[in-house]
Formats: structure tokens, sequence, C-alpha cells
């Protein structure tokens, strides 16, 4: 088994093949479900999804990790054998990740198919999210102690559907809805604290079903962030899903049309707002986002979060961070005393 330290900054993807890779080419035979066992042609199902996105399905032991060359990162330039790839004893569930820090390319596949009109068997590619397509199942208790200790309550946390993966107990998996629907997903490995995302989620805001059409929201640059706000009484807030830039750009602004980093400010349509507080992280990424947000935003109706000193020289950087050492009294108190933008902008 591989080591999680060794795990790389990856993101999770579907079974659609991909323009970069080139994979061999794998007929599947029509299949008669009255002639052939429904067993072998989920097995040779599998193996026709498997090898159709460039993975070496006879390679493997049904059972058993094998190291292959990544198909999308060719192995990076020391061309190791990165990608960890495994089918389970009954063949019905092929799982892989790949272990180079460049890439990262995860994700599974399932043995189902479904039978046609011409009686033969076809394999099924759906994109759809759901718990069942993205292998989740709700947080086990280390999961639950790991949010304990950032005074995240099992409410909060179930409020909020926060998951972890069903191969992996050390993943969250914080489950992005609209209209309770699943429409993205965030994974977070606690054990080397690597981010990926759904390939084909939506980028909205996180937690964005559950705000209501208030005058007022917060926005904050992650999810622990967004459900410490919670744990203070603060419900109209949301975070951004990809985190925060380096920088602010220094090119003007883009259409709407083309400014693809922040569409989901569009998606979400916050237009109703007269009031929205901007709580990012603070350093320098964090006001940089908070600049590119009010930009977007209308600094007109922006606030901004100072966050209280932690001594003479430094200050608490985020909401989980005031929450876990000043309570939930003093985060609340924190942002209902943020300034005007203009006058608080650094």
């Amino acid at each position: 088994m591989i080591s999680s330290s060794a795990q790389g900054l990856f993101r999770s993807i579907q079974t659609s093949s991909k323009s970069m890779l080139s994979p061999p080419h794998f007929k599947l035979s029509r299949l008669n479900s009255s002639s052939v066992n429904l067993t072998n042609i989920e097995q040779e199902a599998l193996k026709h999804k498997v090898e159709k996105i460039g993975i070496n399905f006879d390679a493997c032991t049904p059972g058993q990790y094998t190291h292959q060359i990544c198909p999308l990162c060719k192995g990076g330039q020391s061309k190791e054998r990165s990608l960890s790839f495994h089918v389970n004893q009954n063949e019905k569930l092929a799982i892989w990740r790949c272990f180079n820090f460049e890439c990262g390319w995860a994700g599974h596949v399932l043995a189902d198919v479904s039978p046609t009109q011409d009686g033969h068997n076809k394999v099924k590619f759906s994109k759809k999210l759901s718990a069942e397509t993205l292998r989740l199942e709700p947080l086990g208790i280390e999961l639950i102690n790991y949010f304990a200790k950032r005074m995240i309550s099992a409410e909060v946390l179930q409020k909020n559907a926060v998951m972890q993966m069903v191969d992996d107990k050390n993943v969250i998996a914080f489950t992005y809805r609209r209209k309770g629907e699943i429409v993205n997903c965030k994974f977070r490995s606690i054990a080397n604290r690597k981010f990926w995302q759904a390939k084909h989620g939506e980028r909205i805001l996180y937690g964005v079903d559950g705000i209501n059409e208030g005058n007022t929201i917060v926005i904050v640059e992650g999810e622990i962030d967004k459900l410490s706000m919670d744990e203070a009484g603060i419900l109209n807030c949301v975070s951004v899903p990809d985190g925060a830039p380096q920088q602010v750009s220094l090119k003007a602004l883009p259409s709407k049309k083309q400014d693809a980093r922040f569409k989901y400010l569009l998606d979400c349509n916050l237009d109703k707002a007269s009031k929205i507080i901007l709580a990012t992280d603070g350093d320098g990424p964090g006001q940089a986002l908070a600049e590119e947000l009010s930009c977007r935003l209308g600094k007109e109706r922006c606030w901004l979060v100072t966050w209280p000193k932690k001594d003479e020289v430094t200050r608490h950087k985020d909401a989980n961070e005031v929450l876990v050492h000043l309570g939930p009294e003093a985060l609340r108190h924190t942002v209902e005393t943020a300034g005007l933008y203009q006058e608080k902008k650094i």
C-alpha cells in the first residue's frame, strides 16, 4: 500500500478520455447475455473502460496494487511508475492514483453494463455526481475527532453534508450542493493537506445552497472557515471553491464571459445582497482574493474583516484560527465589526 505521505496534488476525474491521452485501441466483443455469464460481461466491461483511458488492465492481479507509467504525465521527468492501480477481487471496481506531485491524476470506474435494444450489453458512462459515483460515505469517528480539534461539531458537519471517501478514511469530502443535489465535491487529505476536486463538478460557492436572500452575505476563503462561521452563528456564509490567487491580476477586469476563474460569482448570483463581508485570510493571497472579489462585486457594498491580534506583531490568519483560539463569540464580533472595504484595504 502506498503511504499517504507520498500522495501528490491531484484531481478526481470521471471515466471520459482526455485528448492528451493515447489509449490503446480495445474493441469490446458483442457479448450476448443469454450465452455469457453476467460476471464475465462485467469483467470485460471494466477492462474496456480501463484500457480506454490508457491503463494496462492485464498488468494487475485482482486484489493487489500495481505500479504503472501514468498515461497522463508519462511518469514526469524521471519516467517513474507513479500510477498506483488496483482492481478489487471480484473485478467490479478499478481505482487509480498518480503519485507524481506535478500530476496527481486519480479516479475510479465501475463494471456497470446494461442491455441495449438489440439484446447486447454496452458499457454505460455517467457524469452525474452523487455519493455513489463519488464513492462517499458518512464521516467516521477519526474525521469527526479531527474536526472537533478545530472546534467544529458533528452537528455542523452533518448540516453541511461533509462526508469522507470510502477508499481512504483520511480524505474529507466537502460536497457542493444546489437544490440538495451534489454538483461538485472538493476532497482534502488530512495526511498531507492536499486538495483536489471532482473533474466534472460545477464551480459554485460552497454553502450557497443554504444561504437566504438576506441583505448580508459573508464570503470566506475555504470550506473549514465556512464551517467555523456556522459554529459562530453566522449562517449566511459561503466559501470560494478555488482558494486565493497569489497576487492581484495586473490586467484590466475581463468581461463576464471571459472571467473564467471567478465565473462562480455569476453562477451563484449575489446581486440581491446589499452588504458583502469579505472574511478572506489575512495573508498576501487572502488580501489579493479580497481585492479581486471587491472589484467584481462592487467596492461600495463590500466590507473587510480585520482579524484580531495574536500578539504585538501578528494577527490571527482566518476564521477557524479565531474560533479555535478565541471562541465563537470573538469570531462573531470580528465579523460584525468589519469596516468598509475602501477604508480597510491595505
